[in-house]
């Protein structure tokens, strides 16, 4: 990483330069002759009384006090992508929320605000894509009482890491009171590649509508109610894998929503006792097979970033990371 000019280590950036992607060089221990010099890299969020915001791609927040930056300058958007489909960060957040459709929503300005009787993050949050139409205290004050009316914990569905996404956003929740509780990786990939791994698809079944089995097997679904199959049922064009298993729950089950050149990849399951055996990869491999036949070329999926078992799996099928997403809720709430 190069700061210098003539030789000379030089602090480039000022505090016009908010909103852009910076990088800096900062002592980690101002004024202690034994501090060290670390970089980061990521969007200059805020600079405010002395100090210094940067929101790394994974939606870290790196604040560093003025007087400590040593070198900084301001740097390209986030390179192109080497591999998987090009794609906006605003076409692939619409694309996902069309998968994981809301059994409710209402329009906030710019903002949709989502629920769906507590079931997911993901269908009972804010989906900020743009100006709500409010000063930002009057816009999260109507986003808590919409949230209470539903006794639901009030969430915003936030991005980082991406051309576009909302590290300006994530910093100013936080300044309102609001912390990151759970952050996800979006992960693309060509849909091809999918469809030709080499798996036995012959054991896996595929349905347009999910049945009882199927739920008992899926880890997430609870008391199931309307809201449930409401929300697992939506989607442009939904299909439901199942590979059986030894008694009445299947050892592996997947979901997949086609719309357009899109294929979504959710809810992907498999017995404990029965990993390592393929069926994962044979789920995808069907679904992605069948969603070919209906024109998809470009597939995505989320996976939290604790799960390395999944994370090792998609990338091995050729899936990178596009963006990173988190759920924001008020610290008080």
């Amino acid at each position: 990483m190069e700061f210098t000019a003539g030789g000379r280590l030089e602090v480039r950036i000022t505090h016009a330069d908010v909103g852009k992607r910076v990088s800096v060089r900062y002592v980690t221990e101002a004024g202690d002759p034994g501090g060290k010099f670390t970089d980061a890299v990521g969007v200059l969020t805020s600079w405010d009384h002395g100090v210094v915001l940067i929101t790394r791609k994974t939606g870290e927040a790196v604040r560093i006090l003025d007087s400590a930056l040593v070198a900084g300058k301001v740097v390209p958007s986030a390179p192109a992508r080497r591999r998987g489909p090009a794609t906006s960060f605003e076409e692939l957040a619409r694309a996902m929320a069309r998968g994981w459709p809301p059994v409710e929503s209402e329009a906030l300005g710019e903002w949709t605000l989502r629920a769906s009787g507590g079931f997911t993050r993901r269908a009972n949050s804010v989906l900020p894509l743009g100006d709500p139409g409010l000063p930002m205290d009057a816009a999260l004050a109507r986003v808590r009482d919409w949230y209470e009316k539903r006794d639901l914990p009030p969430y915003i569905q936030t991005a980082t890491g991406a051309e576009g996404t909302q590290e300006l956003l994530c910093a100013d929740l936080e300044r309102h009171g609001w912390r990151s509780e759970v952050t996800a990786e979006v992960r693309i990939g060509g849909l091809a590649p999918v469809g030709d791994l080499d798996a036995d698809v012959s054991r896996v079944r595929l349905a347009r509508s999910v049945d009882e089995a199927w739920l008992r097997r899926y880890n997430r679904s609870g008391v199931v109610g309307p809201h449930v199959l409401s929300v697992l049922a939506g989607g442009p064009s939904v299909w439901f894998a199942s590979v059986p298993g030894t008694g009445d729950i299947p050892a592996a089950i997947g979901r997949c929503v086609v719309d357009g050149r899109w294929a979504g990849f959710m809810a992907v399951e498999v017995d404990p006792e029965q990993r390592r055996q393929g069926l994962a990869t044979a789920v995808m491999a069907a679904l992605a097979r069948q969603a070919l036949d209906e024109g998809a070329s470009a597939a995505w999926l989320q996976v939290e970033k604790e799960n390395d078992g999944a994370r090792a799996l998609y990338e091995g099928m050729g899936f990178a990371v596009h963006h990173h997403y988190h759920h924001y809720r008020p610290t008080e709430a």
